[in-house]
């Protein structure tokens, strides 16, 4: 975006449009009242409230702003039809949008899209087109489109109806929490943080509006850091729906004026904040959604009225499998060892005793004489895999089997 079109935006009356947003609104989207939280409220000493935009109707808040910016088209536009480029939810903002108001949409997808996020946005009537390995080049593909067919391109985040859209969030959470302290806010491209810092200083300057990111993509953060954008060479996080090299122009102006900080969070934090969610409060979080959980652990104090948005839900079993297995090791709930073990009977059942007397659930386990150390030295390995209840559970389970004369290795 031009800086001339970003200082235009800026100068806007903020308040009067994302209130415009909510009233072109009503009825499309579902609510998504405040939950709060009695277990990570105790875990971190705060009061801690969900927002769970995961139970939209497309599974993410993506459709706020979508549907703000495609209804605010003009009738000859809307005619041409509408285009965007998206791997994910802003995919299925824009089918859905562009379904309810009865004009054409067509989405660019990289070819490496999965199957059941290319079904959901051909089920809302969109025209899928498969391009590129990766968004660049899907992004390219769809602008290229935009031109030749005089279709109105939507941006992802860095539009200014798309973030008042995004923002008719913020306005909910203080409608519903007006004592909310702080609000902590995924970022990708910034349009969910920019919306909603913007009605949130609105309405209530002293609010802290926090962004979280993951590690390996934090271009906000760094963009805020050097004082202009900046586009990473790279990104690497699980947390697909916020892997952005680049913030908007508009986007990272709204956040250097509004957003009071941005924290980092790894990797093991957000497998961490799935499981937690889905566990405790039956929520299906997508790990992008719960970056903002997971910003948690830096964020709270005692006493602060904290509001976590979970920004989606659209994650596939398989990879919701894998994360729960990784979420229950970093929790210390599942834990793998070996022993080596003298080749005589009893030895198996010993291990196994020692593990029921120190409450360790076996899962699985594998004896296997082909992998000892020394092959001639009458030795087998034992590789165990056990439920536990916390790292000072598994402790106490490797203290008891040392206890028995047993050296035992951590696996994982």
């Amino acid at each position: 975006m031009r800086q001339d079109e970003v200082e235009k935006y800026m100068k806007l009356d903020h308040r009067e449009n994302i209130l415009a947003a909510a009233d072109r609104l009503k009825g499309v989207i579902r609510p998504t009242p405040l939950i709060y939280s009695e277990f990570f409220s105790g875990e971190y000493g705060c009061n801690v409230h969900i927002k769970p935009e995961n139970l939209q109707v497309t599974g993410s808040y993506k459709i706020r702003g979508a549907y703000n910016r495609i209804s605010s088209l003009a009738p000859d536009a809307a005619g041409a039809g509408v285009i965007a480029a998206s791997a994910g939810n802003h995919a299925q903002g824009v089918a859905f949008s562009a379904h309810m108001r009865k004009i054409p949409a067509t989405i660019v997808m990289p070819s490496t899209t999965p199957l059941l996020k290319v079904s959901a946005t051909k089920a809302w009537g969109a025209r899928v087109l498969l391009h590129g390995d990766g968004y660049d080049d899907a992004y390219s593909r769809a602008q290229s489109i935009a031109d030749s067919e005089g279709s109105s391109f939507i941006h992802p985040f860095d539009d200014y109806l798309v973030v008042c859209g995004q923002g008719t969030a913020g306005l909910e959470i203080l409608e519903e929490l007006p004592e909310a302290d702080e609000i902590l806010v995924p970022i990708g491209g910034g349009g969910l943080i920019a919306g909603i810092a913007l009605i949130a200083k609105a309405l209530k300057p002293s609010v802290r509006i926090v962004g979280a990111v993951p590690h390996g993509a934090m271009s906000m953060k760094i963009s805020l850091d050097e004082g202009c954008v900046t586009r990473l060479a790279s990104v690497k996080t699980n947390a697909e729906g916020v892997a952005v090299k680049q913030p908007g122009d508009l986007t990272f102006a709204i956040a250097r004026e509004y957003v009071d900080e941005i924290v980092a969070v790894t990797e093991k934090d957000i497998m961490e904040a799935v499981l937690l969610t889905l566990e405790r409060h039956k929520l299906v979080a997508e790990t992008a959604g719960a970056v903002s959980l997971a910003a948690l652990k830096k964020r709270a104090r005692p006493g602060r009225n904290i509001v976590c948005l979970m920004s989606g839900g659209n994650i596939d079993m398989v990879t919701i499998s894998s994360i729960i297995n990784q979420g229950m090791i970093s929790r210390g709930r599942i834990m793998c060892f070996s022993v080596e073990l003298p080749d005589r009977p009893g030895q198996l059942v010993k291990v196994a005793q020692l593990l029921a007397e120190a409450g360790a659930n076996v899962i699985e386990l594998e004896h296997n004489q082909f992998k000892a150390i020394d092959r001639y030295s009458n030795k087998v390995v034992l590789e165990v895999t056990v439920e536990t209840n916390g790292h000072e559970h598994i402790q106490r389970v490797f203290d008891v089997l040392e206890d028995s004369n047993f050296t035992v290795s951590r696996i994982y």
